[in-house]
């Protein structure tokens, strides 16, 4: 996987970089069956009520169904095509499974056309397959884990994350996650071999305002321009820093901990994520 560069013959190519579709998408469009209408929002509620700002527009997307819980245990399935989903970062993979059915999952690096996938319990863990934590040797890389049993893939989705386990205690294993965060997971829970395809994804770049645009986001207005009756950084004669940063609301933005001190799942954590 790489990214593609643009020679400099109009402003909108200047600063662009995109991924690479060639030898890495393998087909056009997505299988029928699974994929859903998606209504777009534009930020308004059921009321109708503008409760989202700046967003709106927007190419017209359909949802590709992701089969986040993999539990044909025992069932082989072979890789038929990987495509690009709009509604994600994370390239997608169509399984044929030997029974006829069909779903698409997360495409690892390293996943191909051709290749034979299974879930289960009694699995080898290479790249593509879904097992327990408690299947998985030591220090394997991973993504797609449940957080409870059953529950489906929470953690590392996106694009060019993975996660590792690190150890094991009782009926917990021990995984650094993409955050940097240390955490006990029940051994009971599943996750994908290997990291999450299009890693490159991180150097893309738009080049152009229009490019936010066809992905349904409108601009935004920063608060400091804004009169002191819209947001709390607004006002001040001539330019004004603003002050300290915070919301519309008046909460601060950067260093504020917005997370419940008494939180029952933070005696799972046993490092906290990195700055």
């Amino acid at each position: 996987m790489a990214v593609r560069k643009f020679k400099p013959t109009t402003p909108g190519q200047r600063h662009k970089v995109i991924g690479v579709f060639k030898g890495v998408i393998t087909a056009t469009a997505p299988e029928k069956s699974l994929t859903v209408g998606k209504k777009s929002t534009g930020g308004r509620n059921a009321e109708g009520h503008l409760t989202n700002r700046y967003m709106g527009g927007g190419h017209k997307r359909k949802y590709r169904v992701i089969d986040f819980k993999r539990n044909k245990d025992g069932v082989p399935a072979v890789v038929k095509s990987i495509e690009y989903d709009p509604n994600r970062s994370a390239r997608i993979a169509l399984l044929y499974y030997v029974d006829g059915s069909k779903s698409y999952i997360i495409a690892p690096n390293g996943l191909e056309v051709g290749q034979t996938v299974v879930s289960g319990q009694d699995v080898a863990p290479e790249v593509g397959n879904t097992l327990p934590l408690n299947k998985i040797p030591v220090g394997t890389l991973i993504h797609c884990i449940e957080l409870r049993p059953g529950q489906g893939a929470f953690m590392a989705r996106s694009a060019g994350t993975f996660a590792q386990l690190i150890s094991r205690e009782g009926t917990y294993a021990i995984v650094k996650l993409p955050s940097g965060e240390t955490r006990k997971i029940l051994s009971a829970c599943r996750a994908t071999v290997g990291v999450v395809g299009n890693s490159e994804h991180s150097l893309e770049r738009s080049g152009k305002a229009g490019r936010s645009r066809w992905l349904g986001r409108r601009p935004r207005n920063r608060g400091v321009v804004m009169n002191p009756v819209d947001h709390p950084m607004g006002g001040g004669e001539g330019r004004a820093s603003g002050g300290h940063p915070r919301s519309r609301k008046g909460l601060y933005s950067k260093g504020l901990k917005t997370r419940a001190p008494k939180k029952h799942s933070s005696k799972y954590i046993i490092e906290r994520r990195k700055k």
